[in-house]
């Protein structure tokens, strides 16, 4: 089956349903946990949604031949040819208080067209990031370099993230509620579902407003409430 189309149609269409629908809709279709907690942006008014490419960290260690590799390296493999609207997924490696990128390693993504960077780690130059035109979410702003801590070890993997499995080319939305991994062959069912989840939460609300409204203040009820013989108790 070919990969959906990301356009700027389906992504306002991801942003309207809304996380949790997408969560709920996620958890009818498929057994795998499929959700993250929110996490922090430069710019948290900015959801992110598109497939994946993938870049995995690891521990740092200095005899390891990928310890001689640089990110950028690492950035080429993931994208590849045509990295279009794509999502860079940077995995923590076990460390997600280390930073794992800033401005000017993730200028990158703003020249190659990325919709936008998931670390399950922290990021330096908030200020910068916020004039880049994609979306950042990560763990945190950190200020000291993260290179002794953790390096890029392998691209175009499954990667762990926060507890979630991201294989490249799952759809991956995120804003200030939290985030959620779509494989790409149950986009459009998930996406049809969470619909359903929205109808049916809002036949709810209309059932609750219907059903368990209180009387009006000051209505027949309320007089009936107070009637009663003078000097009755109150």
């Amino acid at each position: 089956m070919a990969e959906p189309i990301d356009t700027p149609a389906l992504r306002a269409r991801v942003s309207e349903l809304g996380c949790a629908a997408l969560v709920d809709a996620m958890g009818r279709l498929h057994e795998h946990r499929a959700n993250f907690l929110p996490l922090v942006s430069p710019d948290p008014d900015r959801p992110l949604f598109g497939p994946a490419v993938t870049l995995s960290y690891m521990p740092r260690r200095d005899d390891v031949p990928q310890s001689s590799q640089s990110f950028g390296d690492f950035f080429h493999r993931a994208v590849g040819q045509f990295p279009g609207r794509r999502v860079l997924v940077l995995s923590s490696g076990g460390y997600p208080e280390a930073s794992h990128g800033g401005g000017t390693k993730l200028s990158r993504v703003a020249l190659h067209g990325l919709s936008g960077v998931l670390a399950d780690g922290r990021l330096r130059d908030f200020g910068e990031l916020r004039t880049y035109d994609f979306a950042t979410w990560c763990r945190g702003e950190a200020t000291r370099a993260g290179g002794d801590t953790v390096m890029p070890y392998a691209a175009g993997v499954a990667v762990e993230f926060a507890g979630v499995c991201i294989t490249p080319g799952d759809f991956v939305f995120a804003d200030a509620s939290g985030g959620v991994v779509i494989p790409a062959a149950s986009l459009h069912r998930v996406l049809e579902t969470a619909r359903q989840v929205n109808e049916e939460d809002a036949g709810f609300l209309r059932e609750i407003r219907a059903t368990e409204a209180p009387p009006e203040r000051g209505g027949t009820g309320a007089r009936r409430r107070r009637s009663g013989p003078p000097g009755a108790a109150r």
